[in-house]
């Protein structure tokens, strides 16, 4: 089973001083040609504040994000998991996990991204600013990332459970199969009737998969999943053939 989370538009600072990017240190090898070359068209951007400004969609206070972008090569280092920030990562709390825990998430967790494509939890990176729906030169990142994520998620074996965010999605999508299930996040009224949520869903799509490794199970189906989720206090429903409703 991998759960696919959304990354964050902020990142901790810091890592690991002794350590800097390394794309062979990264999951998910077959993405390595792509990941070079929007590393490139991201330098390139970066040279030029008034473009990356207007690329990454800055505003008059964000200039660090590109000076973060300009030495990406040389930055410090942090594993993917707690690279990102936000209310996702807060309700996943990954500093909070232990060993045992980290390791399971390790196995289970990947996260995208639209400068690596797809990165598994402990994966090191460094902080960086790109967005699904950034603007490279020379380089469109749906149409450069679509075909290698999906192919990559093709060849995970177990269930899919897809919690990232439409723009990430459109970047990579699930491949065709009963096992790959997209989850969405939702209220209920006393009536019965369903309605997805924006902002919040956010924290309980962090909270959902800090359940999953605290708990340690590695569901080899959906259905095992769905098992498991009322002891753990979460509610889902089937609203599709391949979407889960999470109701909170």
């Amino acid at each position: 089973m991998l759960l696919l989370l959304p990354p964050s538009e902020t990142k901790r600072d810091g890592g690991d001083p002794a350590r800097s990017l390394d794309l062979g240190a990264l999951s998910f090898p077959t993405l390595t040609p792509p990941r070079r070359a929007t590393l490139a068209a991201l330098r390139r951007l970066s040279r030029n504040l008034q473009a990356a400004t207007l690329g990454l969609k800055l505003g008059a206070s964000q200039r660090f994000e590109v000076d973060r972008n300009r030495v990406l090569g040389s930055s410090p280092v942090l594993p993917a998991i707690e690279r990102y920030t936000g209310v996702l990562y807060d309700g996943l709390d990954a500093q909070s996990l232990d060993p045992a825990e980290r390791s399971f998430a390790a196995g289970s967790v990947a996260i995208a991204s639209a400068l690596f494509g797809l990165l598994r939890a402990d994966d090191p990176i460094p902080a960086y600013r790109l967005s699904h729906d950034s603007r490279l030169p020379g380089l469109s990142l749906k149409t450069h990332w679509k075909g290698p994520v999906s192919a990559a998620l093709a060849e995970v074996e177990g269930p899919l459970i897809d919690l990232r965010s439409e723009g990430y999605v459109a970047l990579g999508p699930l491949p065709d199969r009963p096992d790959a299930v997209t989850v969405r996040v939702v209220t209920e009224d006393a009536g019965g009737q369903r309605k997805a949520l924006n902002h919040f869903n956010k924290k309980a799509k962090g909270e959902f998969t800090r359940a999953v490794i605290r708990a340690g199970v590695r569901h080899g189906s959906v259905e095992s999943l769905l098992e498991w989720a009322p002891s753990a206090g979460i509610r889902f429903v089937r609203s599709g053939d391949r979407t889960l409703d999470l109701i909170v």
